[in-house]
């Protein structure tokens, strides 16, 4: 076989090409989809072989590349950090390839299908080459094309304004932070010892020695940078804003992946270029996830726009990882290894679940949404007899999200309340008071995210149709989007089943980051059992829970239908009510409406209630009409300050636009006095 570097490298290669040739495969219109798509799906499952090879066996490849500007070529490095998000974007990239193939045929004669190809491809290729790159040069080029060919894809639909807006929000604040991150590079340069552009190499950044406060800087721009990307709070505006307006198999792989590059910076920058930092800087990171993740699911609770409701829990899910990463941190800095080996594997662990639950989740909406043409879940209901087999994996997901067992979302989250629960072990008095209240914070959170999807669930699939079209020409979609949806959710069953195989294979990584290992234990008592450290504080079998369940599922079918007396099914209770209509069901906005009451001070909440009077005669009831709103304060207290503040610095220097040539010449003049008065 080939080496893994070089795997990569086709990988990257063929996406290149497909973004070349994607003018010329409209002349095949028959295939230009299958066969796009089809290529994208190799080119993901290359990019798979490579990490997984890489992390298996723990290598590390490097190359160099004669591209770039004279002087200054490209750096290559393939190492087993590198190889994991490999595998977690060839994964995702994988499944929403072959989804793509049915749902981007719903576009077809209506807007360019060459161009989401296009840059379909670059998105996939820049995601790889960000992992890949070895130079600050080549990394802020890759950087760049993952943005510009997103947001291209964003701006997809751009006779919408609400698309518009969203793509340029989503570029400013993505430019805000790679100038946060080119920042941090420069710093590591510049304490690197290094002349010229070798300062500027990431082999040059390992070996670089830091003062105190110079280390705080580069860490502390290059994490505001990658929290720009990611979503953190509050950095996060721009992510419900761009992802519920792409397509959907976009919202996908940005959701799912996009954001996880940044989780790679941070783990590069801290645990690869750094190394040795204090222990308050994982706190700060540890207490910026707690935020996102309590804050990301309370927005998420609110909406009743169903992709929007899944780009909040985005920030959720990034939270979830970021406290992970800050015990991660912590532990190190008290050099107890092994449990900073236990809160990293649960962070890349959580990394790689939630970009494959919610890859599904977001296939799922634009299945729902290909099948409704609706994003609003008030007038959804009842999908579950219109669209069978996208409820069933829908509901994957949901179990997923919510860290149930026997789902892969319960094991990271599982994982990082024993990284939480090991506290104690900390010399730091401080640490030991307040950690702890990170764990409640946490378990808080997946309480709050189950009822989310609870809500989701019941609202979209269950009940009546509250729609205005006929729910009859609702079908259920095609074989190349089910299939998508299909193998990810397998993967989400298998993650939750075999999480020791998992781990054993993530071991290189926490070895080579932070010292530790964290297999040993973990697989101690075979593939069955996964112990984070022994067994006598705690252990989780995902088989014999699985088996559990289908033997309570089994007995209870066996119960009910081998009886004498069978089960009858009758119309449901209609609480006294003659005739149930899809008014009287519960709605979203409802659903939410008790969390609303107690914490709705976090939230900018504007309610409504107007009486319409009836029309056909003055002595008939009116009508209510109610209207929610629900903004965030985020946007009110940081973003619309600095916007307004921006206008009026540009209607300020727009007077001395007055359209008088003397006036400029008296511009020119002054300016020559001045130039002359400090160089002369």
């Amino acid at each position: 076989m080939a080496p893994p570097l070089d795997i990569a490298g086709f990988s990257v290669l063929l996406l290149l090409a497909l973004a070349l040739l994607a003018p010329l495969l409209r002349s095949v219109r028959t295939l230009q989809i299958p066969l796009a798509f089809s290529l994208g799906a190799a080119a993901s499952l290359a990019a798979v072989i490579a990490g997984v090879i890489t992390v298996a066996d723990g290598s590390v490849a490097s190359a160099t590349l004669t591209l770039g500007i004279p002087g200054l070529p490209f750096h290559i490095r393939l190492d087993p950090l590198a190889g994991f998000f490999l595998v977690v974007i060839g994964l995702v990239g994988f499944f929403v390839s072959i989804y793509s193939i049915g749902y981007v045929k719903g576009y077809g004669g209506v807007r360019s299908i060459t161009q989401m190809i296009c840059f379909y491809s670059l998105f996939l290729a820049g995601m790889l080459l960000v992992v890949l790159a070895d130079d600050a040069y080549f990394f802020l080029v890759a950087w760049e094309l993952m943005a510009a060919a997103s947001y291209f894809l964003v701006m997809y639909e751009d006779e919408r304004a609400e698309n518009r807006r969203a793509a340029f929000l989503y570029l400013l604040i993505a430019h805000v932070g790679a100038i946060a991150i080119l920042l941090a590079f420069g710093v590591m340069a510049g304490q690197s010892g290094r002349g010229g552009f070798d300062g500027y190499t990431f082999d040059a950044m390992r070996t670089a020695h830091l003062s105190s406060g110079w280390a705080a800087a580069a860490f502390f721009l290059a994490f505001f940078g990658f929290a720009a990307k990611a979503g953190v709070i509050p950095l996060h505006v721009w992510l419900p804003e761009a992802h519920p307006v792409a397509p959907s198999n976009i919202s996908a792989l940005m959701s799912g992946v996009m954001i996880k590059t940044s989780i790679y910076g941070i783990c590069r920058f801290a645990f690869d270029f750094i190394k040795e930092f204090p222990w308050w800087w994982g706190c700060v990171v540890l207490a910026l996830g707690l935020i996102s993740a309590v804050m990301g699911v309370l927005y998420a609770l609110m909406q009743h726009d169903l992709k929007r409701l899944l780009a909040y829990h985005s920030v959720e899910n990034i939270g979830i990882i970021l406290i992970g990463l800050g015990l991660s941190m912590i532990f190190a800095s008290f050099h107890l290894p092994t449990l900073a080996a236990l809160a990293l594997v649960a962070a890349l662990y959580h990394t790689l679940n939630h970009a494959m639950f919610k890859g599904l989740l977001f296939m799922g909406a634009g299945a729902v949404l290909h099948a409704t043409h609706e994003r609003n879940m008030e007038e959804m209901g009842g999908l579950i007899h219109r669209l069978p087999w996208t409820a069933a994996l829908f509901l994957i997901g949901c179990v997923s999200i919510s860290a149930l067992p026997p789902f892969n979302g319960f094991v990271s989250e599982w994982l990082t309340f024993q990284a939480f629960l090991l506290s104690p072990a900390l010399p730091h008095p401080l640490l030991k008071l307040l950690i702890p209240l990170g764990a409640a914070l946490l378990a808080l959170t997946g309480a709050l995210a189950a009822a989310c999807f609870v809500k989701v669930y019941g609202v979209v699939f269950l009940g009546q149709w509250r729609g205005h079209q006929k729910p009859e020409r609702i079908h259920e979609v095609g074989p190349s989007m089910l299939g998508g949806m299909l193998l990810t959710a397998l993967t989400c069953f298998l993650l939750g089943i075999f999480p020791t195989w998992v781990i054993a294979w993530l071991d290189t990584i926490p070895k080579q980051l932070c010292g530790g290992r964290l297999a040993e234990s973990a697989g101690k008592f075979g593939w069955m059992w996964l112990t984070p450290l022994s067994h006598e504080r705690a252990s989780y079998s995902g088989p014999v829970v699985f088996i559990g369940i289908l033997a309570v599922v089994a007995v209870t079918w066996l119960l009910l239908h081998l009886r004498a007396t069978r089960v009858g099914r009758v119309p449901i209770w209609d609480c006294g009510f003659a005739k149930l209509t899809p008014r009287m069901q519960y709605t979203a906005s409802a659903f939410s409406m008790p969390i609303r009451r107690v914490l709705g001070f976090l939230f900018a909440v504007r309610e409504q209630v107007e009486i319409v009077p009836q029309t056909n005669h003055p002595a008939m009831p009116g009508t209510l009409q109610y209207r929610l709103r629900i903004r965030d304060r985020f946007w009110n207290w940081l973003y619309e300050p600095q916007g307004d503040a921006a206008y009026w610095i540009a209607r300020q220097v727009g007077k001395l636009q007055q359209g008088r040539i003397q006036i400029y010449l008296l511009y020119s003049f002054v300016t020559l006095i001045v130039l002359l008065v400090f160089l002369g």
